[in-house]
């Protein structure tokens, strides 16, 4: 059962001109600075009833402040021996190629045999704890069904830095996916939000509800009713790819959460029939992160990483080139 604290500071004369995450910490002696850094970050803090997201902020005399803690009881999980394909290593981070059908991390459902645990194994439990038990050095994440490169933090301070970077959009992110339809080149732009009846689903909006989101996609290969495009993505919102697509008439290939109902009309011409049947029964959302780019946080230099398309998504494309 989880239960939230609130703790409540005004500042003195004496504390006046000093950082905000320095006075918390000081105030609040059984947290970390940087996990003061994060409450900060997530909007659990609030200056005279208003949130405050900067950790810089030098404090005044008279400024009350209110901190809301939220205490989970936790479940502790345990290292699993689940091969990990490790593109990139060093004592700050670790890049990854997340294999398709694997949870990042533990969830109602699918509580073992997760990327988590995996990293347990591999790092001996030496990997961020920013996010508590649940996300051991996860500082973003890929869908179950979504293969390709992820970035996973062995220490707090990396954590933070690279949350930073995803949070200012400075982090170069591309993917390849196979989707209905040929798209044109063009950019797509909106807002996500939670969806109001499926919760377990996001929607898609012009009219400013939810988070601003942005996706360039450029056409590699048409097969007539499918192709293969590259998606840059400018902002990193859950399902983000998989809505812009759906909402340019181009879901993707094996997405059974969006734009499934919107397939059929792809069977109807006979001469594609093959190919149709081909891309209807591929089992899982053919979508796969094949480039990331971020600043080290601690090497100071830009790293880059890129991955092929896995065994089974270039398969699907022999299949389209020879039918």
């Amino acid at each position: 059962m989880n239960e939230t604290y609130t703790h409540k500071i005004n500042i003195n004369k004496d504390l006046s001109s000093i950082r905000l995450d320095k006075v918390l910490t000081k105030k609040l002696e059984k947290y970390s600075r940087m996990q003061i850094k994060m409450l900060i970050k997530n909007g659990n803090v609030k200056l005279n009833d208003h949130p405050i997201l900067d950790p810089s902020y030098l404090v005044r005399e008279n400024d009350k402040f209110e901190i809301s803690i939220t205490i989970t009881s936790e479940i502790k999980y345990k290292a699993e021996d689940i091969k990990l394909d490790i593109i990139y290593e060093d004592k700050d981070l670790l890049v990854i190629n997340k294999q398709a059908g694997i949870v990042t991390h533990p969830a109602p459902g699918n509580e073992t045999g997760t990327l988590v645990q995996a990293l347990l194994h591999h790092a001996e439990n030496n990997l961020s704890n920013i996010n508590g038990n649940k996300r051991p050095g996860i500082v973003h994440r890929l869908d179950k069904n979504t293969s390709g490169i992820m970035v996973v933090a062995k220490n707090n301070s990396t954590h933070m830095n690279l949350a930073d970077q995803f949070k200012l959009h400075t982090i170069s992110r591309k993917y390849q996916a196979i989707t209905w339809g040929v798209p044109i080149n063009q950019n797509i732009e909106g807002y996500i939000e939670r969806h109001k009846v499926n919760r377990k689903k996001m929607s898609f909006n012009k009219e400013e509800k939810g988070k601003f989101s942005k996706t360039k996609i450029k056409l590699i290969k048409s097969f007539q009713n499918a192709s293969l495009i590259e998606c840059t993505l400018e902002t990193g919102r859950t399902h983000q790819i998989r809505l812009h697509l759906t909402s340019i008439d181009a879901p993707i290939v094996g997405d059974d959460v969006y734009g499934k109902n919107r397939i059929s009309k792809y069977g109807l011409i006979k001469k594609n029939f093959s190919k149709f049947l081909i891309l209807k029964n591929f089992p899982r959302q053919a979508l796969h992160a094949t480039h990331l780019g971020f600043m080290h946080p601690t090497l100071k230099k830009n790293m880059e990483f890129n991955s092929k398309l896995p065994v089974d998504m270039q398969n699907l494309l022999n299949l389209l080139l020879k039918y």
